[in-house]
């Protein structure tokens, strides 16, 4: 089983990031503020402007460790890689599944069934943990729309064609954000929410779900390039420059459980304050300094936390499940699995 290795995300403007011996060290303002060893690090984010050494791009490109650069609000701007790794049989088949519907079907089927599933999941656990202080309204939408995800999901799983299962996770989505805001027990004031809006978000729940779609996007681009996988090849999303398809394919059904559930955890304990978030004058919400450290707190405090695999059986943590899936996909492409075990959250 792959080891969980740490991500170090970096905050500070004015940091920078230098090699010394096999350790990774951060410095801002000439002095510095942390190190770790090489091998104990598996990706290395990196927030706004900070820059890194020649010698330390080098040296995480020959341990493939991942070094992106994303803006303040999570948008990604560049990744560093080295030589091109992977099995190119696996790629090559890759590609040939995503053009041909007939094996491409059962792979996009599994992955809407189980978003479904797992948004009906993160219902019902709001329900478990706040239900008996929910305005009766807010509990009726949040039954409601678990009652609907039941039945999407069973369309989903009897779906023969991409465009349809399309459609299904759409009308997922749709409903599912349509009672987010009735999970939201936390200052009603700051936090409240009308539907996505994204590039920009137009308010702090927006802001945050972006912000944790971003952390959960790299490390499923990570975990993809891991096992040989292209990224940018998906089979629920088409292709498009500069787009990681294979990458949104994965994220889809793990949203719920790492990012969603996390964003409300913040949000309903309190951990996030309106203070935490900057709005421009265009209506722009981001979140501030202060406000990324604490989500990133939270965010590998997550993936340390331990589950059950419900397909392998084994006790990991929750971090290592996007790896997990990414090799459980490559054992199907390859022909080693009848069929991609989605994830689904219990």
């Amino acid at each position: 089983m792959r080891r969980h290795l740490n991500t170090i995300y970096v905050t500070s403007e004015n940091a920078w990031l230098r090699k010394d011996g096999a350790n990774i060290v951060v410095e801002v303002d000439g002095q510095e503020r942390g190190r770790a060893p090489l091998h104990m690090i598996g990706g290395v984010v990196c927030f706004g402007r900070p820059g890194a050494s020649p010698a330390l791009m080098a040296a995480c490109a020959d341990a493939g460790i991942a070094l992106s650069f994303l803006t303040p609000n999570g948008k990604f701007l560049a990744r560093m890689e080295g030589l091109r790794t992977g099995n190119v049989l696996l790629r090559r088949t890759q590609y040939r599944m995503a053009d041909d519907p007939a094996r491409a079907v059962p792979i996009v089927r599994g992955i809407v069934t189980a978003k479904a599933a797992n948004q009906r999941t993160v219902l019902r656990r709001a329900l478990r943990d706040h239900g008996d202080r929910m305005e009766a309204a807010a509990r009726a939408t949040i039954e409601t729309a678990e009652a609907r995800l039941v039945h999407i999901a069973r369309r989903a799983a009897a779906a023969q064609d991409v465009a349809t299962l399309r459609g299904h996770e759409g009308e997922a989505a749709l409903v599912y954000f349509g009672a987010f805001d009735a999970m939201i027990q936390g200052d009603r004031t700051a936090f409240s929410f009308r539907g996505r809006s994204r590039r920009p978000p137009l308010d702090r729940v927006n802001a945050l779900l972006s912000f944790l779609y971003a952390m959960l996007g790299h490390d499923c681009r990570s975990a993809l390039e891991s096992v040989g996988f292209d990224p940018q090849v998906g089979f629920l999303h088409a292709d498009r420059p500069g787009r990681a398809s294979l990458s949104l394919d994965l994220m889809e059904e793990l949203r719920p459980v790492l990012a969603d559930r996390q964003a409300l955890t913040l949000i309903n304990r309190g951990q996030l304050k309106a203070r935490d978030f900057a709005i421009d004058e265009g209506g722009a919400v981001s979140l501030t300094e202060d406000g990324r450290k604490a989500v990133l707190v939270a965010w590998q405090d997550r993936k340390k936390r331990d589950l059950r695999h419900p397909f392998l059986g084994e006790t990991m943590p929750m971090g290592l499940v996007p790896h997990v899936q990414a090799l459980l996909l490559s054992r199907h492409v390859r022909g080693d699995l009848d069929g991609y075990p989605p994830f689904i959250w219990k």
